[in-house]
């Protein structure tokens, strides 16, 4: 299991651009350095709580500070972008990173982004998300083609040899696309299957997480793709610290729980997704779900050893995955005990972690 970090980011609206900004270059760093495999920025236009519209910049200013760890957005919204401009400006990042990128895309969830967008009705965002993606991989092959369709126009010339083309392909041909699902038997997570990407499951519950893998292995396979456990990151919350109680203090008092009472749960009410963060063993109304139920029952807390342990367990119950990918949360006026539980996270912890046997999906 390999660590990875989602920096949506959960930054108070109180928080400037800029300090939105250096938090998430600054966590990029750290991530690098700790060993982490995955670092994602979120792409959102209104969210005042994910407020990052440009997920590019960070990663453009992290990839000269970085050197080891994959960067990519997650995820650029389809529909709200023109396919031909973000496919050169993707292309162009995974050189610049030689490889260390994955290209996020989702078909979008937030409806006042929408309509910042233009787009009043988002029956059709799936549809436009196909064309898009169609376009996008059609310039990432490099042949000519002329795409007339109904939502974009776009195609790439024959090569001149007095005035050659440039190469716009990416990082040795091949770009790595991920989508995430925020919904049970997610649609978005069965189109990631259907098209051979890696797939991010928010987490909403053991059950949410083993429908993910069902739904996107059996897409795979009944599109001809080859997926494993690898490609599957989960998105869950985890805080590390020397006891128990103080794992728990940190969370519920710093960032993570102002961002979760403030935030997240009113997010999670809105989609129904709190049902699901409810245990069978821990029975309570979604709507009373308060810090303590979280800390004790929905977030990974603990010592490295407790962490350990309910990570592994956590792994057998879904059948096993390949990333644990907590969100970022503002801990910016103090980092050092959000950054120590990331030490402990990467360095302490998954080494230990006990998984099931992996087997690849044909």
């Amino acid at each position: 299991m390999k660590a990875a970090m989602f920096q949506t980011p959960f930054m108070a609206p109180t928080r400037s651009p800029k300090e939105v900004f250096e938090w998430a270059v600054s966590q990029a760093i750290v991530c690098d350095q700790l060993g982490f495999g995955t670092y994602l920025i979120g792409e959102h236009a209104l969210q005042s709580w994910e407020s990052i519209p440009s997920p590019d910049l960070v990663i453009a200013a992290a990839a000269r500070e970085t050197e080891q760890i994959t960067l990519g957005p997650m995820a650029h919204i389809l529909p709200y972008h023109n396919p031909t401009a973000l496919a050169l400006q993707m292309s162009w990042l995974s050189h610049i990173l030689e490889g260390r990128y994955l290209a996020g895309v989702a078909m979008g969830s937030f409806p006042k982004d929408a309509y910042m967008h233009g787009i009043r009705d988002m029956s059709r965002n799936r549809e436009m998300t196909i064309e898009s993606l169609e376009i996008m991989e059609k310039i990432w092959a490099g042949e000519e083609f002329w795409h007339e369709g109904e939502f974009w126009s776009a195609g790439l010339p024959e090569n001149d040899p007095h005035h050659p083309n440039r190469d716009v392909r990416p990082f040795n041909g091949n770009m790595i696309v991920g989508m995430t699902g925020n919904s049970p038997s997610s649609p978005s997570i069965t189109f990631a299957g259907a098209n051979g990407f890696h797939a991010l499951s928010t987490y909403s519950g053991d059950e949410f997480i083993r429908s993910h893998w069902e739904v996107y292995s059996q897409a795979a396979a009944a599109n001809g793709h080859a997926v494993d456990k690898s490609m599957h990151y989960i998105v869950r919350d985890v805080f590390v610290a020397d006891t128990d109680a103080e794992a728990k203090r940190l969370a519920k008092e710093g960032g993570t729980g102002k961002a979760w009472m403030e935030y997240l749960l009113p997010v999670y009410k809105m989609f129904g997704l709190n049902r699901g963060l409810v245990t069978k063993d821990n029975p309570i109304d979604p709507e009373d779900m308060d810090l303590d139920y979280l800390a004790e029952h929905v977030w990974i807390c603990g010592s490295p050893e407790t962490v350990t342990e309910k990570l592994s367990e956590f792994s057998h119950n879904v059948g096993g995955f390949g990333h644990i990918m907590p969100f970022s949360f503002d801990y910016s006026d103090d980092p050092s005990a959000w950054n120590y539980s990331l030490q402990l996270l990467a360095q302490e912890v998954l080494p230990k972690v006990q998984q099931p046997e992996f087997a690849t999906q044909n």
